[in-house]
């Protein structure tokens, strides 16, 4: 049997065997096994075939001197061809010596197979989407004792708190009841001189402020705005939940009271009754308000109820209207124009003034408030669009503030309104579309402390109002 390999073939062979490895190990024995495969090709070629014969005989007779012969045979066909080779050759011994190394010729091959990767440049820098924040929007840090002291009191109710989970940037200003002044006497002369917002500062100088949120930490809408988490499926609401506020109020020493919830579209009821347990169960124990035969003192709890907006459904809002609340506060977030843009596809303009009109009818005592969010892209003719329509719908406060964007997937903040800006619309707000209140400024939410002052004062005159009213219908009556 006669097997004839030539160089063209054994090239081939290495090739299929090379296929076989990984890409790194390609790069580093590709350039050695190709120059051994050249210096066999140049030693070959005066005799193109290298014949290696084999005999084979069958004959058993002869099987010991057949096979000592052919051993013989054998030995001595390499030893002819491997002196035919180097009779061949044209390299002396000297250039045999003085040739690279395969190590050496795999380095190179490999350094320069690096050298010849093209190089990726650097893509240049994309523009900001996220503007810089301005001078002024500075808020106190949250690092006082009295901060803790909530927070604890929050964590062992196993409570939540929209400051924390909106990511309310006053957080430590009115956690902490932070200001350098000391609270004043509303009986003194000095207290009569002041302005309404020196009133209301030096009101709250030290008095911790803190919004409860209600059913849960987790909302079954995506506002593209809000920070809070949401979900379809919610866990179920805590039974024991309106126990634990009235103890965390009682607790803090409060007398005002924001209570406030996600949405629970996954509840029949959207969580109104839930609502409505709460508010009564803080009355039951706290009160509610009165004022003397002065007209002076209050005693009694304040409870303002920031809600949803139960899908338009009135009846779900008359439940919470009536649950003897003394604000009712539903937020319509931004203007009529980017309604869509900001809020969940379930809520929507007309919706939310419906719900602050339809307060009115089932409960003229309660006070109505909302909210408005500056910085999204809207322009004064739609912020004052907005005010006309609410102040048609018998709103009582009105509140306007910086949108802050909480993350990079929310909505970007379009414009930063300086604090000139949002003293003009305060009182534009009060003095053109009638609003009783207005709280304007860049850090100023929809439950802002600095705004409770002036809404205890107002809950105290509307007291003050149906007592007297009361007091003439009676006598009337006598008559």
């Amino acid at each position: 049997i006669i097997i004839t390999v030539t160089p063209q073939k054994l090239k081939t062979m290495v090739q299929v065997q090379l296929k076989r490895h990984a890409l790194s190990t390609m790069r580093r024995q590709l350039a050695p096994i190709l120059q051994y495969q050249r210096l066999l090709s140049s030693s070959s070629a005066a005799t193109n075939r290298v014949h290696i014969q084999v005999t084979h005989h069958s004959n058993s007779e002869d099987e010991d001197s057949n096979l000592t012969s052919s051993k013989n045979r054998k030995s001595f066909s390499r030893l002819e061809n491997l002196r035919s080779q180097l009779n061949q050759e044209d390299a002396s011994l000297h250039e045999f010596a003085s040739t690279p190394s395969l190590q050496q010729v795999s380095d190179n091959s490999a350094t320069n197979a690096i050298s010849n990767i093209p190089q990726r440049k650097k893509a240049p820098p994309r523009p900001a989407k996220i503007l810089p924040k301005p001078k002024w929007l500075k808020a106190s840090p949250a690092t006082s004792p009295k901060y803790h002291e909530l927070r604890n009191t929050v964590r062992s109710l196993g409570l939540a708190t929209v400051c924390e989970e909106a990511k309310c940037p006053n957080i430590g200003e009115c956690w902490g009841g932070s200001s350098q002044k000391k609270p004043i006497d509303p009986d003194s002369e000095e207290y009569a001189n002041m302005s309404e917002e020196e009133k209301a500062e030096r009101a709250h100088a030290g008095t911790a402020t803190a919004t409860i949120m209600i059913m849960g930490d987790t909302c079954t809408r995506g506002c593209s705005f809000c920070a809070v988490k949401t979900s379809r499926k919610p866990p179920p609401l805590d039974e024991e939940e309106p126990k634990k506020v009235a103890e965390a109020v009682k607790s803090w020493g409060l007398d005002y009271v924001v209570l406030t919830s996600v949405d629970r579209d996954d509840l029949e009821d959207q969580g109104a009754g839930h609502f409505r347990r709460v508010v009564q169960n803080l009355k039951e124990r706290g009160g509610n308000v009165t004022v003397d035969e002065d007209g002076k003192k209050e005693r009694g709890i304040i409870v303002e109820a920031l809600t949803p907006d139960f899908r338009g459904d009135l009846d779900l809002v008359s439940l919470v209207a009536t649950s003897g609340l003394d604000v009712y506060a539903h937020n319509i977030e931004t203007v009529e124009r980017l309604q869509k843009r900001v809020r969940d596809h379930r809520a929507g303009y007309h919706q939310s003034l419906s719900v602050l009109r339809h307060v009115k009818t089932v409960n003229p005592n309660a006070l109505t408030k909302t909210s408005i969010m500056l910085g999204l892209g809207e322009s004064d003719e739609d912020i004052r669009a907005t005010m006309r329509d609410l102040s048609d719908n018998g709103v009582d406060v009105v509140t306007f503030g910086q949108y802050l964007q909480p993350s990079r997937r929310h909505l970007p903040v379009k414009e930063y309104v300086t604090p000139e800006k949002y003293e003009e619309w305060r009182v534009e707000a009060e003095e053109v579309y009638g609003f009783r209140y207005c709280a304007s400024g860049p850090l100023v939410r929809s439950s802002y402390k600095a705004g409770e002052f002036f809404l205890k004062n107002m809950v105290r005159e509307h007291e003050r109002e149906r007592k007297k009213k009361a007091e003439e219908e009676a006598k009337l009556s006598v008559v």
